[in-house]
């Protein structure tokens, strides 16, 4: 991120800190609104109207509105691997690099403002409007122009970062290397033109743009602006009019999340935040380390059993990767574990928070794939307590078998006086129990959508944190904005694969792979290998959303043409992805851990040594859950 520096930069940044605010405060409401709604209707029988348009709209609005924010503030999801040692060797050329990812990026904002702003006059002239004549509508123009606006705005940003980057080439030495740039622009302009004036079926098409896609996020471009601009080129060289791709564009930038279901995944990231404040992590380590303490190897045990609790909480792996780094790794390594343990288990242990419910990944995969968020709640129980089973038996047998690599662990029996008494340990698991009661209660119960359970959580969860006296007005602020710039770039990524899979359908790709496939006679376990091997290979490149929306559009079609159920499939797939974060070169839990840590003795290549027999576990489990689907589907 370059910091602006002029007067009129410094201007344009207060404004689009301005506008973020707005956003963050606008998506904190609808906490607020969702829960007086579910009062109004439980309590008075008569629930509050036009809460579904409100919230649906909120969501494109919030989004456009902090999208400008986290383009200065770099936190559009992107790879590195390319970028980081470019910068390092040839500073000049990364940022040659550079502008032209961003300049992709500001054609692709100009595209949706461009496309959104016959739809914002429209809706202007006819005073389009949500909800219902008579009982409550809302007029829809305002949210189409901050839609505009947010895309201007967003642009402009990149814009400002190509000016400031394009001084530091213009001051750098002239090289060959330096015509790699141009070149790339080159190839790329008479690659299009082929397709364009070739004759050229929608299906190669769809094939060259997962190309393109595929390789402009590893050479660093921003995973959402990459589907954007892939599944944008592809809609025009499909029906050879760049009107209608444009058209398509805008039409996904309004439409996409403007559903009631996406709210589920703000409210669920700001609920996860609110016990990340409110110290839960560490009440949850407490009571496991006191209960599984008299074990060889219970410390071990105990971290594994508060991740458990932890992710029926949270939903967020990344969140208990950071927090047990702080709680649980000092404490073992103090106990006489050894360091490479200590953050292989944290890490490792992390994965629960997917898979656990409630999990955000398997709410986005749920909506992706229309299947019912509730279902994938109840099918991933079993799956989330079967891994932890695993890791804790296989902490308990490593302790034993292989102590050179677990440490010089004891029995260590708790003193009853520590810590203030056992009663005082276990009442701080009330919290606890009520906020897992408070959500999953609500969802099986049938009392809450899993939209409303996300409200309920985070208003519990911010009530906790209140009563315990850990949420001061600076945490607060912390926390409703980091859930806008975590929720914007999850959000804005679907909208951009959304673009992308609609060029997909058009292509009827999907389609082939699936007739392909099931002619084939490889069947489910065949396909189920294949799909394995790809989410392991991308799991060390790509983050686990992004990994979901590139490879549902493609992977759906052919799950059901076989027969899977999409219910099963969604367990497995979210336990797959997320192996890819432990594994290098990604690994985004070993980043968090590291970033957590003020251990320079302990490196990258340790945690990421010490994460992998937790690898082989979760491979194994995996591979379980494939054979046996009646584990995940049981409780259905």
């Amino acid at each position: 991120m370059h910091s602006p520096t002029t007067r009129p930069g410094q201007l344009f940044a207060t404004l689009v800190t301005w506008l973020n605010g707005a956003g963050v405060v606008w998506v904190f409401a609808l906490m607020f609104l969702i829960c007086a709604d579910i009062t109004a209707r439980t309590v008075f029988d008569s629930p509050i109207a036009g809460v579904t348009e409100m919230v649906s709209l909120s969501l494109v609005a919030s989004v456009f509105l902090q999208l400008g924010y986290a383009v200065m503030r770099g936190r559009l999801m992107h790879v590195e691997m390319f970028l980081t040692p470019l910068e390092a060797k040839r500073p000049t050329l990364a940022s040659d690099w550079q502008m032209l990812l961003s300049a992709v990026g500001i054609a692709m904002l100009a595209v949706i403002a461009v496309g959104a702003w016959p739809d914002l006059l429209a809706a202007w002239r006819t005073a389009e409007f949500a909800g219902v004549e008579g009982i409550f509508k809302i007029e829809v123009w305002p949210i189409k122009l901050l839609l505009v606006v947010g895309s201007v705005i967003a642009a402009l940003e990149l814009a400002r970062q190509v000016a400031v980057r394009a001084r530091t080439s213009l001051a750098g030495a002239a090289s060959a290397a330096r015509l790699l740039t141009p070149a790339v622009v080159v190839a790329t302009a008479v690659f299009v033109a082929a397709l364009w004036y070739g004759d050229v079926e929608p299906r190669t098409i769809g094939i060259a743009m997962i190309g393109v896609a595929v390789v402009a996020i590893v050479l660093g471009m921003p995973i959402a602006i990459a589907l954007l601009f892939s599944g944008f080129l592809g809609l025009a060289l499909i029906k050879h009019d760049f009107g209608i791709a444009t058209r398509t564009l805008a039409l996904s930038a309004d439409g996409t999340i403007s559903d009631y279901v996406f709210a589920t995944v703000p409210l669920f990231v700001l609920m996860g935040l609110f016990v990340n404040v409110s110290d839960v992590g560490r009440d949850a380590f407490r009571a496991a380390q006191r209960i599984f303490g008299r074990i060889h190897g219970g410390l071990g045990v105990a971290t594994v059993a508060a991740n458990a609790v932890f992710a029926a909480i949270t939903g967020i792996s990344i969140a208990a990767a950071a927090i047990f780094t702080k709680i649980a790794v000092p404490e073992m390594v103090r106990q006489g574990y050894t360091p490479k343990f200590a953050v292989g288990l944290t890490a490792g242990s992390s994965l629960l928070g997917m898979l656990i419910p409630p999990s955000l990944l398997l709410i986005i995969y749920g909506v992706l794939a229309e299947v019912s968020i509730g279902a994938l709640f109840t099918a991933a129980i079993l799956p989330g307590l079967l891994l932890a089973a695993a890791f804790a038996i296989a902490v308990i047998l490593m302790a034993w078998l292989w102590p050179s690599f677990v440490g010089n662990v004891q029995r260590r029996p708790t003193d009853p006086g520590d810590e203030g008494g056992a009663w005082a340990v276990l009442a701080g698991l009330v919290p606890v129990v009520a906020l897992i009661a408070l959500v999953l209660g609500g969802i099986y119960g049938g009392i809450f959508t899993p939209t409303e359970a996300g409200a309920a959580g985070a208003f519990g969860a911010m009530a906790i944190a209140l009563l315990k006296r850990r949420l001061s007005w600076p945490k607060l602020w912390e926390a409703i904005g980091e859930t806008g710039q975590v929720s914007v770039s999850i959000l804005f990524l679907i909208i951009a694969a959304s673009t992308f899979s609609r060029m997909l359908t058009l292509t009827e790709l999907p389609q082939d792979m699936a007739a392909f496939l099931s002619g084939t006679g490889l069947g489910m376990f065949g396909f189920l290998a294949a799909y394995l091997f790809l989410l392991l290979v991308l799991g060390m490149l790509l983050d686990s959303t992004s990994i979901m929306l590139i490879m549902l559009p493609l992977a759906l079609p052919v799950a059901t043409a076989l027969g899977a159920n999409l219910v099963w499939f969604g367990v497995i797939t979210t336990i797959a992805i997320e192996i890819g974060l432990l594994t290098p070169p990604f690994g985004l839990s070993v980043y968090v851990i590291k970033a957590s840590m003020d251990d320079p003795r302990i490196s990258l290549a340790t945690i990421f040594r010490g994460a992998f027999p937790f690898v082989l576990i979760t491979l194994a489990v995996t591979i379980l859950l494939m054979v046996f689907p009646q584990i995940s589907l049981v409780l259905l």
